[in-house]
């Protein structure tokens, strides 16, 4: 019986099991080598960190974690998740199990992107949606837009004083005529008809319209969703809320008793949506953490 088995080792779920590692409390962590930032070659705005490939951030976290031996970590891939505080089962891929007084859901989401041809193989690498992870690394050069007008003003807002120049292309539908305008007031280019295809190339990347051809350093998303990863939050019948994320309070307690959640599957009413970066999601794991053992105090463990 683990005091807290922790469900995913991304930047949550590793702070979270160094955070229970330090306090001495029983801990599995269990790492399904799935990450939303799988493909992405360096992180960025993150202090001490700011440049680091992810997969050595990751390994640096585990080699560090391999110190303390209340945390034992596991690559294993869990498929279900029962019981109540105190006494959950956690079943595993291929059959096993393991118990846990708490659980931490540390699974993070996965990024929906637009069927347009080309896209998903270029996401993290050339295809972006973070102007603090990824704006930066464009200055001075041009970079393209795709999504709806809406969200796409919140972009050039954000990267029209870092960029040289914004191209904004539609997904689906052409833009209307009031959108038009209202974006070219902003002093970017837009395209008169949706993407449908982009490449890489040497200088970065190119987009494909019905009428034209666009190249740039690199493009920013304003159209795709995120999803939970795991089906944990409905095996366990947790309060969601509007943005899909699972609620959480100060202390990333759901509203299942022993379930905890931390990261950008997670955030409290009080925000609009989850803050997508690996800072906030480990100070997430880590609130996540003091929960716990908050917890664990009050029940006399």
């Amino acid at each position: 019986m683990y005091d807290a088995i922790v469900i995913g080792a991304g930047p949550a779920g590793l702070q979270a099991a160094l955070t229970l590692g330090r306090m001495h409390r029983s801990t599995l962590l269990l790492d399904s080598g799935e990450y939303r930032n799988g493909t992405v070659q360096h992180m960025h705005n993150v202090i001490a960190n700011d440049g680091t490939p992810p997969a050595e951030f990751r390994a640096t976290a585990r080699t560090q974690l391999a110190a303390y031996h209340d945390v034992e970590i596991r690559t294993a891939t869990v498929e279900g998740i029962a019981g109540v505080e105190g006494d959950f089962v956690v079943t595993l891929l291929g059959g096993a199990s393991a118990s846990a007084r708490n659980i931490i859901l540390a699974t993070g989401v996965v990024d929906d992107l637009p069927e347009i041809d080309g896209l998903s193989a270029l996401w993290g690498r050339k295809v972006f949606a973070c102007p603090f992870c990824d704006g930066h690394e464009h200055a001075d050069r041009p970079i393209a837009v795709i999504g709806g007008a809406a969200r796409a003003q919140h972009l050039i807002a954000m990267l029209g004083r870092i960029v040289s120049e914004i191209t904004v292309i539609p997904v689906d539908e052409r833009f209307t005529a009031d959108e038009v305008s209202a974006l070219e007031a902003r002093g970017v280019r837009v395209s008169g008809s949706p993407a449908i295809a982009v490449s890489a190339d040497d200088a970065g990347v190119v987009v494909r319209t019905a009428d034209a051809e666009y190249a740039a350093a690199g493009i920013f998303m304003a159209a795709g969703s995120m999803r939970q990863r795991a089906p944990f939050a409905q095996q366990l019948g947790l309060g969601m809320l509007e943005s899909g994320a699972i609620e959480i309070d100060d202390f990333g307690r759901t509203t299942e008793p022993g379930v905890y959640a931390a990261g950008d599957l997670a955030h409290r009413a009080a925000m609009p949506g989850p803050m997508a970066a690996v800072m906030m999601a480990a100070t997430a794991g880590q609130l996540a953490a003091v929960g716990v053992i908050q917890s664990l105090l009050t029940a006399g463990h």
